[in-house]
């Protein structure tokens, strides 16, 4: 396992949000983590950036993407790529990641000048031109338009698939869950309630019954009935 979380415990006064949760990723494992709101899936995935206690097993190589770009407005497009890159070639490669994102030309763009999608495509850039072990997704795209979301789901299926890094993808949309993860987890209780494999192989699409009556299994499992 690259990720391995045993008991892991997070409390806010009398309320525990995690409650003794167990957690393993395997290499290159892209899996995905639902809940409801305030169930503690951001919760879970903060203490891992941050290595709390608990937190048994976790590669020195990790990146975060937030829901946020979060990127330093004083800064160039390039310069937020680079950012605590330790490095030699550190902007050849912040240069190289922003191409693969199809950002080439926008390296000396101020990040006030970005769309939506394109802030979310630097910080993803940020990310992975770090070549993390594991990458840790935190509602990366909840903000984006639906078109913008779409074109988003397959960069970053197809970086995934590319890079292989292990990806903990953290979110409320149970289709985006069903259409990139190889594993779907629900957070109940402060723990893990629920866990499926996806075996559809990719690119997935609405088409596919079998997906579509897994993602009404999940909206279930998370107090969700279609009529």
């Amino acid at each position: 396992m690259i990720l391995e979380v045993r008991g892991l415990v997070r409390a806010f006064g009398e309320r525990r949000v995690l409650d003794r949760l167990d957690l393993t990723i395997a290499p290159g494992e892209f899996v995905a983590l639902l809940g409801r709101s305030g169930s503690g899936k951001s919760t879970l995935l903060r203490a891992l950036a941050g290595l709390d206690p608990g937190v048994a097993r976790l590669p020195a190589r990790r990146a975060v993407m937030f829901q946020e770009p979060r990127l330093m407005p004083w800064k160039t497009v390039l310069e937020n790529v680079a950012l605590g890159l330790r490095r030699d070639d550190a902007r050849e490669a912040a240069r190289a990641a922003l191409a693969e994102m199809g950002l080439a030309g926008r390296e000396d763009a101020w990040p006030a000048a970005l769309s939506g999608g394109e802030a979310q495509r630097v910080a993803l850039a940020r990310a992975l031109v770090r070549q993390p072990e594991l990458l840790l997704l935190d509602e990366p795209f909840a903000s984006l338009d639906a078109l913008t979301r779409i074109r988003m789901h397959g960069l970053v299926a197809d970086l995934w698939h590319r890079h292989r890094p292990a990806v903990l993808l953290v979110t409320h949309d149970v289709w985006e869950a069903v259409l990139l993860a190889d594993r779907v987890l629900v957070l109940d209780g402060g723990r893990i309630a629920h866990e499926v494999r996806v075996e559809a192989p990719h690119p997935r699409r609405r088409s596919d019954a079998s997906l579509a009556a897994l993602e009404t299994s999940l909206l279930a499992r998370m107090g969700v009935e279609w009529n």
